[in-house]
Parts: structure tokens; C-alpha cells; sequence
């Protein structure tokens, strides 16, 4: 059973300045709640459609109806499941290894695969712009498939988180830049930024940037106007860690 109160709290949820209000977030679907369990995620409560073996005192999880779940869901198509967890608290960074910057990715699912990728790529920090969004958006959560869990995302004024780092070696992915492939990544540590979705690179964190580096087109035509932020992250950093 879930009341009218209850829908209207979690329906809020789906929005931004709610889930600050509120610190809490909202996870659909059974893969992606059971990874939030198994971590240091704090669970508020969990709504199913049907028994699932979930580890949970019985208090914290209640069957309700798939119209009830269709209407605090934030998917087009409901999953079975719905949980409610607390939002953490921002942990501090460490530069001891590669860092993901993101300036102004806007696109929960670019984030979201983002953030799988750095999870695969063993990436444990991820410093995003101010006008990124935001990792506990619905959308960002699902794709993520549980890698929130295990990467550390700390959001801010990107130019002053890559000054106070101090960093010697900072990234940029520019189609201009050095050929990925020819070049030779002998740092193991540094600041890889990557650019809004379709102006790229901020003109203000550009001047930050040490090394330009692209991936090249091999397409007969060379007409392919650019990837898809999330698939150029997901070379670059195999890339790194081969090198």
C-alpha cells in the first residue's frame, strides 16, 4: 500500500531542487536497487509489485500495485521495482590516479554510461561542472546499472576543482588535438576532460588544458561530424590503460 501522500513525495523526486530538498534519490528496477543495497547507499524504502528477495527489514519494503508503481516511476515503462535511498555525501577526490572531468554534459544517459565506463576502467573519481547533470537524476541512476555505487562523482566550479588539484597533466579532447593512437601516455595520473555534448570544451577550461588529444576518423569521407561523448570516453580510457 502506498498513499496519496507517499506518490506525491516520490513523484517529486523526479525533479532536481526536490531530491536536494529531500536528500534522497529514487532507483527503478531490480539489478540496479540490489547493487545500491550491497553498497553504503542508506535505504529509505522499497516499493515491488511482487515478492522480491531482497535483504531488507520487512518495515523498509511494501508490495503495491503496478498503476501505483506506474505512477511514482520516472521510466516510460515501469520496471517492478522502486527504491528510495539517501543521497550521500560528496567524498573528497583523489588525484593519485586518471580523474574524469566532464564540462556541461548534459544528457543523463551520456552520464550514466559515463559513469558504467569508469566503473569498468577502474576510474574512481569523476569531477563534474556545476551545469552537469545531475547524477541523481532517474534517468542518470538507470543507466548507470549500479556503477554510482562504486564511483565517487563530486560536482563544482570545474575550473577551480582542476586549479586546486594540481594536476600537472590535464587532458583535453579537442578534434584538433594529438592523435590518441600516436601518442605516447607515459603519466599515470592526470585530469581527462571531456566537452559538452555540442560545443565541446569551455573556452575557460581549454586554457587549462596541457595536451589536446582527439581520436581520428578513418571513414573514407571523413564527413562524420563527431562521437558521441560517451563512446570518445569509452576510447580514450582504454586507450590510457593500455598505454
Amino acid at each position: 500500500m502506498v498513499t496519496k501522500n507517499q506518490i506525491k513525495r516520490i513523484k517529486s523526486l523526479h525533479q532536481k531542487k526536490y531530491r536536494k530538498e529531500f536528500n534522497l534519490f529514487i532507483a527503478e528496477g531490480a539489478k540496479v536497487v540490489q547493487e545500491l543495497l550491497n553498497s553504503n547507499f542508506k535505504l529509505e524504502h522499497i516499493y515491488v509489485t511482487e515478492n522480491l528477495p531482497f535483504n531488507v527489514e520487512s518495515d523498509k519494503i511494501s508490495v503495491i500495485s503496478e498503476s501505483d508503481l506506474k505512477k511514482i516511476s520516472a521510466l516510460s515503462t515501469a520496471n517492478n521495482c522502486l527504491a528510495v535511498f539517501e543521497t550521500p555525501i560528496e567524498k573528497r577526490v583523489e588525484f593519485s590516479d586518471w580523474v574524469i572531468a566532464l564540462d556541461d554534459i548534459r544528457d543523463p544517459g551520456n552520464l550514466g554510461t559515463i559513469i558504467r565506463l569508469c566503473d569498468w576502467f577502474g576510474i574512481e573519481h569523476l569531477i563534474c561542472s556545476s551545469q552537469t547533470v545531475d547524477v541523481y537524476n532517474p534517468k542518470v541512476v538507470q543507466a548507470t546499472m549500479g556503477s554510482l555505487s562504486r564511483v565517487n562523482v563530486v560536482y563544482g566550479d570545474l575550473a577551480t576543482q582542476i586549479r586546486e588539484s594540481k594536476v600537472e597533466h590535464v587532458y583535453g579532447t579537442f578534434m584538433d588535438g594529438d592523435n590518441i593512437y600516436q601518442t605516447s601516455v607515459q603519466e599515470h595520473k592526470g585530469i581527462v576532460v571531456m566537452g559538452n555534448e555540442a560545443n565541446g570544451i569551455s573556452d575557460e577550461i581549454e586554457r587549462l588544458v596541457t595536451r589536446r588529444i582527439s581520436i581520428p576518423r578513418f571513414g573514407n569521407t571523413q564527413q562524420t561530424e563527431s562521437l558521441n561523448v560517451a563512446m570518445a570516453t569509452s576510447i580514450i580510457l582504454s586507450e590510457l590503460r593500455r598505454s
